[in-house]
């Protein structure tokens, strides 16, 4: 390579660059390990896993129960090893599993097209803002203070390097729920898109026809976000929609360590020609088989950049994969009977704390612990082997003595006592 280059050495490949950009001293890092080795330091790492310990940590990423057929599934090599579904003939089975994932999508939401999957729910969000701006041709967006903070700060990044306008709109103080004043006050021909999440941040459920026929009177899309996908086995599906954006991490995909996750977009089928990433869609083979193949794929890769709708968004085919082996084990009646169990014990683990929010919640909530911190709540709760709740300062000073908790079906009767004792 460096005759093809015409130098003499390595070093010659960085002549151009300054002294002082230089590192003149081997990379800081331990030296080689045997396989034994290795395989006896991941053990040990593993042991400092909170094995055995109940969480009630939510905002986001949820501790639900994951059925083994998933991992059973997933870990087939046609699926584990497979790349991207470019060609039919190769990847049927990938295909035929994504189909039956976007149905599955449009059902639960009420939308009449779903994507093969996004990369999160924090990617989703600007994607579908950027989606909106494409429709109405306008660049401003409305997001609600209550919507995921990470998913507000990745939603900023994106609008800046897009030369786009974000624009918050408050809470109420009172209920938790969006301060619909504050948005009419800000809603102009101008904007683009609504953004609202629903269960919010808080746990609080949105009024999400409200919501929509306000942004509808000027013009505006509404985007709706959910974090918490097991809510859609009991709540109304957010059919007052235009784009519909979300996470999937609570269809059996494990928390580790924030990722990789699924997110989802849908819409309705007007929209379909504006969806980024990949859309798989129902054909027949030559003789007269059902069949699938790649139909609509908007990426720069496929198309003309100027034509493109993302230059970044692929799909999830694997972890989709396992949240569509979920909603299968599951079935509706079973995710019915899910979220069910994840109200009852939100609504037993909050009977008695102290709530600044009055809106209805899922099952998670913000809770004001008496006497303490949410920190020193949470200390105390650690040596228990409990993990507790998230204090929401960091993102909220006006809630710095809250906390936001969270109760599913992995959260036993004892551990939910434990909790209530702690904060009271």
């Amino acid at each position: 390579m460096l005759d093809a280059c015409g130098l003499n050495s390595l070093e010659d490949l960085y002549n151009h660059l300054p002294e002082a950009a230089l590192l003149d001293r081997p990379l800081e890092i331990p030296a080689g390990l045997s396989e034994f080795e290795i395989a006896d330091y991941f053990k040990q790492q593993g042991a400092r896993n909170a094995n055995g310990y109940a969480s009630f940590l939510g905002a986001g990423v949820y501790s639900h129960y994951r059925p083994v057929l998933c991992d059973v599934v997933v870990s087939r090599g046609e699926f584990l090893t497979s790349y991207t579904p470019y060609q039919a003939e190769f990847a049927q089975g990938t295909l035929t599993s994504i189909f039956e994932f976007q149905t599955m999508l449009c059902q639960l939401t009420g939308m009449e097209v779903a994507n093969a999957s996004m990369y999160d729910g924090s990617t989703a969000v600007p994607e579908a803002a950027m989606m909106s701006s494409r429709i109405n041709g306008r660049h401003r967006f409305l997001a609600a203070r209550n919507l995921h903070p990470e998913y507000r700060e990745v939603l900023a990044t994106a609008a800046r390097n897009a030369q786009m306008q974000v624009e918050e709109f408050g809470y109420d103080a009172k209920t938790g729920r969006i301060d619909m004043d504050s948005l009419v006050a800000k809603l102009d021909g101008t904007v683009s898109c609504v953004i609202v999440q629903s269960p919010n941040f808080f746990g609080v459920i949105e009024d999400l026809e409200a919501v929509a026929a306000e942004a509808k009177k000027h013009g505006a899309l509404l985007v709706a976000v959910f974090t918490e996908a097991v809510s859609l086995g009991l709540l109304e599906p957010p059919k007052a929609a235009d784009i519909v954006v979300g996470e999937l991490q609570s269809f059996a995909i494990s928390p580790s360590y924030g990722g990789p996750f699924a997110g989802v977009m849908a819409t309705k089928e007007k929209y379909m020609r504006q969806i980024p990433g990949r859309l798989v869609g129902e054909t027949k083979d030559h003789d007269g088989n059902r069949a699938f193949c790649l139909t609509l794929s908007t990426r720069e890769q496929h198309i003309r950049r100027e034509k493109a709708t993302s230059n970044i968004c692929t799909n999830q085919a694997l972890i989709a994969l396992m949240a569509t082996v979920f909603m299968s084990v599951y079935g509706k009646q079973g995710l019915r009977e899910l979220a069910e169990q994840n109200l009852a014990k939100a609504h037993y683990l909050a009977d008695g704390l102290e709530r600044p929010f009055s809106g209805p919640f899922f099952n998670e909530f913000v809770a004001t612990p008496k006497g303490g911190t949410p920190e020193a709540a949470n200390a105390g709760l650690l040596k228990k082997k409990i993990i507790g709740g998230l204090p929401l300062g960091r993102w909220y000073p006006e809630l710095k003595g809250s906390m936001l908790l969270c109760a599913t079906e992995m959260n036993q009767r004892a551990d939910l006592d434990a909790v209530k004792e702690a904060l009271r």
